[in-house]
Formats: C-alpha cells, sequence, structure tokens
C-alpha cells in the first residue's frame, strides 16, 4: 500500500498528489511514469511522474479528472492508501549535450513538461518555458516553472492571461527571431505536438514528443500502447514515452486515443450515479 501524503487541488480539474513510494524515487528520472491502481478492483492507468524526491521518498504525480478512474483517485485524501504504484517505466529524457532548449507545455501536459524543464535547467541549459491554456484560471505549476527557465511564456485562448494565442505561435516567433535551439520538447495534446513538430520542421530542430497512447501492463506485453514512428510500430511504454516528433504518426495516435472514447463516459457516467446514491 502506498500512502498519500500531499493532495493539492491545482485547478477545478487537475489534482497533484505526492504518493511515499521511496524504491520508485530512488530510481526516477525525468520523462518516465508509473502505473497505479487507486484501489484493489480498480483498472490500471499510467501517469507521468511530475517531480520526485530521494531523501523524503515521495513521488508526484499529476492527473486530471477525466474518466471514472480519475475521479475515484481524485475523492483519495491525505493520509489515504493507493493499493498499486509501480515504477519508474519507461526511458527517461535524454537531456545530455543541450544548452539550449524550448519546452513546450500544454493543459495538464505542464506536469510532464515540468521534470525536463527543471532537468535542463539544473544541468545549466538555456530554457525557454512556453506553456499554453484554455484560460487563466486552468493555469497549473506557473511558480514552479518561472523557477525552472531562463525565459517564461505564458498563452491562453481567451488572452485572459499572457498572451492570446497557441504555444506554437510563440515558439514560431522566437526561431524566426533567432532562437537557435538545439532542441524543442512538445508535451500536451497530441494536436498540440503535431503543429509544434510541423513549426519546428522547416528550421530542421530536433523535436522531442512525449506519447500518452492507450496503456495496460507498461511492459510492451499487451500492444495497446502501440504508436507508429518512422513507419515502424513502437511501444509507448518500452521505447517511449518521448519520441522524435518529426516520425510520430499522429493521425494515427489520435484516431487509436478516441477508440474507447464512449465506453470511458458510460464508466464515469456510472461512477457519479453510484456516488449520488450514495449520498441520499
Amino acid at each position: 500500500m502506498y500512502r498519500i501524503v500531499k493532495k493539492r487541488n491545482l485547478n477545478p480539474s487537475v489534482t497533484l498528489m505526492s504518493v511515499k513510494a521511496p524504491l520508485v524515487a530512488a530510481k526516477a528520472q525525468p520523462g518516465q511514469f508509473i502505473i497505479l491502481r487507486a484501489d484493489e478492483t480498480g483498472e490500471r492507468i499510467p501517469l507521468t511522474i511530475a517531480d520526485y524526491d530521494c531523501g523524503s521518498g515521495t513521488v508526484t504525480i499529476i492527473f486530471q479528472i477525466v474518466g471514472a478512474t480519475t475521479k475515484l483517485l481524485s475523492q483519495k485524501k491525505e493520509g489515504d492508501f493507493l493499493a498499486d504504484f509501480v515504477g519508474p517505466l519507461g526511458s527517461a529524457s535524454h537531456l545530455e549535450g543541450l544548452e539550449k532548449v524550448a519546452v513546450v507545455g500544454g493543459g495538464v501536459g505542464c506536469a510532464i513538461a515540468y521534470p525536463t524543464a527543471k532537468a535542463l535547467f539544473h544541468k545549466g541549459a538555456q530554457v525557454d518555458v512556453i506553456v499554453g491554456f484554455r484560460s487563466k484560471d486552468l493555469i497549473i505549476l506557473e511558480d514552479e516553472f518561472k523557477k525552472a527557465s531562463t525565459r517564461y511564456f505564458c498563452t491562453t485562448d481567451d488572452g485572459s492571461n499572457g498572451v492570446k494565442g497557441f504555444v506554437s505561435d510563440v515558439l514560431k516567433s522566437l526561431i524566426e527571431g533567432g532562437g537557435k535551439y538545439d532542441a524543442v520538447v512538445a508535451i500536451g495534446p497530441l494536436i498540440m505536438m503535431k503543429v509544434v513538430s510541423e513549426v519546428t520542421r522547416p528550421y530542421q530542430i530536433k523535436t522531442v514528443v512525449s506519447m500518452n497512447p492507450i496503456m495496460i501492463d507498461g511492459t510492451g506485453m499487451c500492444g495497446g500502447c502501440r504508436v507508429t514512428v518512422g513507419g515502424e510500430t513502437k511501444f509507448a511504454c518500452v521505447d517511449g514515452p518521448e519520441f522524435d516528433g518529426h516520425l510520430v504518426d499522429f493521425d494515427e495516435a489520435m484516431r487509436r486515443g478516441k477508440m474507447y472514447a464512449e465506453r470511458e463516459k458510460e464508466k464515469l457516467a456510472e461512477m457519479n450515479c453510484r456516488l449520488m446514491k450514495g449520498a441520499r
């Protein structure tokens, strides 16, 4: 059992949790993830490691309430326990030799982008962080990113905070203004990562994206997390989750990501119904 030692709501739909998992914390690196079960009967879900502390033996995860399991997870309190917390899984980010990097995060994907930006900044790299949200009410980790970046840019779709527009607009402006990046790391919705990859393609800037397909076992055996990269089938759980954004078949990934959308809605509706009955 894994104890929740800290819980904080970052916005109405996004929650941060720190979990006591010393063996995971001792091996964790930026870019990796864990698979957890909220309780003994729950499904397995992957969540990226947002931060870790070897001294306290804790691992931080950040999740958005989008389905039945994340709804259940959000109801856990400090002091409660998770049934399983397995990791670290996946390949760590390759950060060596990078001196100037743009780290681009979209929405809850910023939780995944943060440890990468933090690691690069602590290695002495120049780190331009570009984050995007629909509105100011959804902004997360602003203070954390400012401490882990050379320059920080925030965009909102409605212009309620920072630059009105998209992360790709700011990135393109920086590149055209002479931003010679060794690499761009983009993490967020698939369509955002696709657009960012197309922005950098003409400039031949190395672009790394983090894929989050359907995943079950986390060891490459089930095949659920397959993605097509450079015409070859890869498994995000063992070959990734980070890949060359210029080689990823994003259209296929978006189609696969919608396969169980209706079933997810049904399960969430069933859970909400049970919660309402229990509250009576």
